[in-house]
């Protein structure tokens, strides 16, 4: 299968799926990964070190393909809705995915709320252009310190139903991919610190019946 995550910035795809597109690659899928807001400014003096934090953390999982958009950071609910699926759609194509990675659509960062509904809407391309991949599955990733914050009672927050065994090499593969992104990793009880990591992904693995996995909530799937 040929998986692209679609993520808003840089780290969201570790974080999301690391361990998941460790296993994936090594297994013999096909991965690539989709940046929406590549230089993420809002990172202050961070975001200069941004294009290679991502080339090491990406190569240290196995991807080898990465899109990058230039969509600005935590205002990408000010880009036209159609900017940001055509840019999805054009990664789609060239890639020749037939399965996609990315946000819940409620999660507390608002970047990543329009990153999800961008997906959703360019999921649907092989129903609308010859020669694109029917699409084989979509899920929606959890990403620490923003899904698990999402507050709003009134929608349908994260509801893991797919579960990925990534097993103890997955979860330190991730966290060292983590780390290559200078800034992000947190002492704990911070979500994004090395404990948290390992401790999530080993609550994933008990409801799943394994060591560690990777949660998901699985919108599509006919795999």
């Amino acid at each position: 299968m040929r998986y692209l995550i679609v993520a808003a910035h840089p780290d969201d795809e570790v974080l999301g799926a690391g361990g998941t597109i460790f296993k994936l690659i090594s297994e013999g899928n096909d991965v690539a990964v989709a940046i929406m807001s590549y230089n993420a400014e809002a990172r202050n003096n961070l975001s200069d070190t941004l294009a290679n934090d991502l080339n090491e953390a990406t190569g240290l999982l196995g991807v080898e393909k990465v899109y990058s958009a230039d969509f600005p950071n935590i205002k990408m609910n000010t880009v036209a809705h159609l900017d940001l699926v055509q840019f999805v759609e054009s990664c789609i194509e060239d890639f020749q995915a037939d399965s996609l990675i990315t946000h819940h659509p409620t999660d507390t960062n608002n970047d990543h709320r329009v990153t999800s509904r961008a997906v959703m809407a360019a999921s649907h391309l092989f129903q609308r252009r010859p020669g694109i991949p029917c699409l084989k599955r979509l899920l929606y990733m959890e990403v620490p310190s923003s899904t698990e914050w999402s507050f709003d009672s009134s929608s349908n927050r994260f509801s893991p139903n797919f579960f990925v065994e990534i097993g103890e090499k997955g979860i330190d593969n991730k966290i060292e991919a983590l780390s290559k992104y200078k800034g992000v990793m947190r002492p704990y009880p911070h979500p994004r610190s090395r404990e948290a990591l390992k401790g999530l992904a080993a609550f994933r693995g008990s409801q799943a019946g394994c060591n560690y996995a990777e949660a998901f909530e699985c919108v599509f799937d006919r795999a």
